[in-house]
């Protein structure tokens, strides 16, 4: 059995780590090298970094900054942020990143997950979904959560894995910031109808949450920010309780 995995997520704006509230209301939470090294030394077991402000200001992710993360931790690391091309996907490889995420470039042109996972392979491409429930379904948001479409979030995951996305990071912005708990519901329908694992992200506020997401939604790995970034929570502990409560974690 595949043990679950703990996520801490980078967001980075002007070169800082930041973090916000139903994706507002944005405020600073440290040094993004600082913060890596920490989450890797504590033993977290992914590292998820994305340059929030990329797609929507038509730039490039960090490339710099990404190189210096790279170099301070031991652990995988994912990057998001303004990737479009299979040009942008080689430049965060050579520098350091092991996997990329993609999300609104991906969504707007859909055949760019065909054309990464054939020239990367499944396992690089982690597909990235802002969702909000509304009118009574989890809806597909673009540009950082700006942007609403007509998009069913379970709709466009399921056609990104069949495209050859290996990964699904979803995040609901109904969640995100609130520590009220991770969305159980559409975590859960993508968990268990699609064959990749799914990262649950959006609302991480307790310990119970993390056993919620993991034994409620079968999900397979949590990612969460503010809590770690503000030592609200930190991730010796998480991991303990966790495998006190019978969840399957690494150590």
């Amino acid at each position: 059995m595949l043990t679950k995995r703990i996520i801490p997520c980078l967001d980075i704006k002007d070169g800082r780590t930041v973090k916000g509230v139903n994706f507002e209301n944005i405020r600073d939470a440290g040094d993004p090298i600082e913060l890596g090294a920490l989450y890797a030394q504590q033993g977290a077991d992914e590292l998820v970094f994305l340059d929030i402000t990329a797609t929507n200001e038509r730039r490039k992710t960090l490339s710099d900054l990404v190189r210096q993360i790279a170099r301070h931790v031991n652990i995988p690391f994912t990057v998001g942020g303004g990737i479009s091309s299979v040009e942008d996907v080689s430049v965060l490889l050579q520098n350091g990143a092991d996997k990329i995420s993609v999300n609104t470039s991906a969504f707007k042109r859909p055949e760019l997950v065909d054309e990464l996972a054939r020239e990367f392979g499944s396992q690089c491409v982690v597909l990235a979904i802002d969702t909000r429930f509304e009118d009574g379904d989890w809806y597909v948001y673009l540009n950082g959560g700006r942007v609403k479409t007509d998009v069913k979030c379970y709709d466009w995951a399921k056609e990104a894995v069949n495209r050859g996305a290996g990964e699904i990071l979803l995040t609901s912005m109904n969640n995100d910031g609130t520590k009220q708990g991770f969305a159980l519901d559409i975590t859960g329908k993508l968990s268990q109808h699609l064959n990749v694992p799914v990262i649950a992200s959006g609302g991480a506020g307790t310990m119970d949450h993390f056993v919620d997401v993991f034994e409620k939604a079968q999900a397979d790995a949590a990612l969460a920010a503010s809590i770690f970034h503000y030592k609200e929570i930190e991730i010796p502990e998480l991991k303990t309780y966790l495998y006190q409560k019978g969840v399957n974690i690494r150590f």
